[in-house]
């Protein structure tokens, strides 16, 4: 085995090889020691510290995966060198090194585009911990019929809001306007009811608009239960697979 295969087989998830269990393990703890400073306003020196660790850890990853794609890559070869960079793991790679040439160099000096690039190191997160990118391959297989049913879903928030925006019109006693102003306000309303968030910043007062409200209720319970169903038999059947794999 070469040294870029080594290097490949421990960067690349393998559940089987301890190197890359580790490396998994190395990488989660640099995402969290880089988005910790985001949870405070003030900064001080142990976050710059943080910064710069993760900052190196997330370098000699790119570098790495770099190095290597040409033995991912379905074509091999000369080029998969020169695509690589443009994929979009590989930006939301670079753009998370970014926030520590900031802290390096004056002139990348701009605090609040750095603390948002910094949030991009959460995806990363994906790369290294399994539960989340067997959810995501579940996702990418149930695609059709998770849009189905996001199709659904707004056409059903759209019609609603449509009825109630007309069914509603009363108006709101403390600002002296309807309670649904424009068309925008009824289709908020309607996704929140849908969702069964339930803010409570916009209700209906009239007795028409509370039945199509415990409708809309009800009837978005349904909907918002079938991705989830979908969604769980595909997490279990994609665990089947990989447990048949590694037999």
């Amino acid at each position: 085995m070469t040294i870029r295969e080594r290097i490949n087989s421990i960067v690349e998830p393998h559940r089987e090889n301890s190197y890359s269990r580790w490396y998994d393990f190395i990488m989660l703890i640099a995402i969290a020691i880089g988005i910790f400073p985001l949870m405070f306003r003030t900064q001080n020196r142990l976050f710059w510290y943080f910064d710069i660790i993760s900052g190196l850890c997330f370098t000699i990853d790119y570098i790495f995966r770099w190095v290597t794609c040409d033995l991912r890559s379905k074509s091999g070869g000369w080029t998969s060198f020169l695509i690589y960079p443009f994929t979009p793991m590989a930006i939301i790679d670079l753009l998370s090194i970014l926030p520590t040439v900031h802290l390096l160099t004056p002139i990348f000096k701009v605090a609040r585009v750095s603390r948002l690039l910094r949030i991009l190191r959460i995806v990363k997160v994906i790369r290294y911990f399994e539960p989340l990118g067997i959810i995501l391959s579940v996702i990418r297989k149930q695609r059709t019929i998770l849009l189905t049913v996001l199709t659904l879903a707004v056409f059903y928030i759209f019609v609603t809001a449509m009825i109630m925006f007309n069914a509603e019109e009363d108006i709101n006693p403390q600002t002296g306007q309807y309670l649904f102003d424009d068309f925008f306000d009824a289709f908020y309303w309607a996704a929140c009811t849908l969702t069964t968030v339930g803010y409570g910043d916009l209700y209906p007062i009239s007795d028409t608009g509370r039945v199509i409200s415990i409708i809309s209720s009800m009837v978005g319970i349904a909907i918002i239960a079938l991705p989830s169903g979908i969604i769980t038999a595909g997490y279990m059947d994609e665990i089947r697979e990989r447990k048949k794999d590694k037999q």
